[in-house]
């Protein structure tokens, strides 16, 4: 052991490790929380460029220039959607997931956000084919059952495919929870006893 990792420092490897895990778990929390809590056929408020973050609104500027000078930039195209889709700029955050799915097809994880993005439009039949889309892009993508079920549950009104929805998941994942640390396991079996 060198001196330094006996003094308590961490080496740079573990460190980023670190970072992209903690990163990673706080935007998959965000995409569980925010379609749980969304309101079926309602935006968020819209948010003009003064209620955007000063980093947000210098973010989407810098993206909106690179994608008019380089279209064919996919991640471009799907920085400036995560950007929009975090400012709640719905119709946007759809155009840019679309314009990166145009380049780049399959990616489990731009469909679930784009599927995320058409049902707090309102649009929960788009929402289901996006996430199914992202199911068969990658069958283990546990974000997209998750939100499909939410979908089927909270705006059809299609109860057992939403526990078809979630027992698919917990297929994938026997210890996957909502956001509040439930597991999901527990939701379907209060969803069949008709617990809220």
């Amino acid at each position: 052991m060198s001196k330094k990792e006996k003094d308590g420092y961490v080496k740079k490897g573990t460190m980023m490790v670190v970072v992209f895990v903690a990163l990673a778990v706080g935007f998959l929390g965000g995409v569980f929380y925010s379609s749980y809590q969304s309101v079926p056929g309602k935006n968020a408020p819209p948010m003009g460029q003064a209620q955007v973050s000063n980093v947000q609104a210098v973010g989407i500027s810098e993206l909106e220039k690179e994608t008019s000078l380089h279209p064919d930039n996919v991640e471009a195209w799907v920085q400036l959607g995560n950007l929009y889709f975090d400012a709640g700029q719905v119709d946007k955050a759809i155009l840019a997931y679309t314009r990166s799915l145009a380049l780049v097809p399959d990616n489990p994880n731009v469909l679930t956000d784009l599927g995320v993005m058409y049902r707090r439009k309102g649009q929960p039949l788009e929402a289901i084919k996006s996430f199914d889309r992202a199911i068969q892009a990658n069958p283990r993508q546990e974000a997209a059952y998750f939100n499909k079920g939410v979908v089927f549950l909270h705006d059809l009104n299609k109860r057992d495919e939403a526990i078809k929805a979630w027992e698919e998941l917990v297929l994938v994942n026997p210890g996957a929870k909502v956001q509040n640390g439930e597991l999901v396991i527990d939701l379907i079996e209060n969803i069949k006893a008709g617990k809220p």
